[in-house]
C-alpha cells in the first residue's frame, strides 16, 4: 500500500505523486481510492487502492537505475517489424502496459526508426507521445532533473544507437 506523498509510476499515464487516499461510495460499496497526481500535465486520477497493483501501479525507479536506463538506450535492441501497422501497434501497446521502462523506451526508438525511414501515422504519432510521456516524466520525477532536458538526453542516446 502506498502512503501520501510517494513517488508512483502508472504504466499508462506515467509518473506521479499520492495526494491522497479518499473514501468514495460507488454503487452502494464504498471503496478507497488513491488520488494521483502528475506534476506534468496537471492530470489527476482516482485509483482503487485494492486493485491498483494489478493495474501496474508501483513505485518510481531509482535515480540510479535511471541513469542505467539511458547509458542502456543507445545499445537497446529494437524489433524491426514487417508485419501491418495495426499488428505493430498492438505489440507496442503491450510494451506499454508492461510498466517496463527499457519496453517504453524499446517503443520510443522503434517509433522514431520507423518516422526516419517512412514516416508514422496519426495513431503510431500519438503512441511516441505517450510513450515520451511515460519514460520522461518517471525519469524527471525520480532525478529532479528538468523534462526538456531529459528529452534531449533520451533522444541524443537513442541516436547514438541506431
Amino acid at each position: 500500500m502506498f502512503c501520501v506523498g510517494d513517488k508512483v509510476a502508472h504504466p499508462m499515464h506515467g509518473a506521479g505523486i499520492i495526494d491522497g487516499i479518499v473514501t468514495e461510495t460507488v454503487a452502494g460499496a464504498k471503496q478507497d481510492y488513491y488520488v494521483f497526481r502528475m506534476p506534468a500535465g496537471g492530470l489527476t486520477l482516482k485509483i482503487p487502492t485494492m486493485t491498483s497493483e494489478a493495474s501496474g501501479l508501483r513505485g518510481i525507479w531509482e535515480n540510479n537505475r535511471i541513469r542505467k536506463l539511458l547509458c542502456d538506450l543507445s545499445a537497446l535492441e529494437v524489433e524491426r517489424f514487417t508485419g501491418s501497422w495495426n499488428q505493430r501497434y498492438r505489440e507496442n501497446m503491450e510494451k506499454l502496459k508492461s510498466g517496463d521502462l527499457y519496453e517504453v523506451a524499446r517503443v520510443i526508438k522503434g517509433l522514431l526508426h520507423r518516422d526516419s525511414e517512412r514516416g508514422l501515422s496519426t495513431g503510431e504519432r500519438k503512441m511516441l507521445r505517450t510513450a515520451k510521456q511515460i519514460l520522461l516524466s518517471e525519469m524527471a520525477l525520480s532525478t529532479g532533473e528538468n523534462f526538456d532536458d531529459l528529452e534531449r538526453q533520451v533522444e541524443v542516446a537513442i541516436a547514438g544507437g541506431t
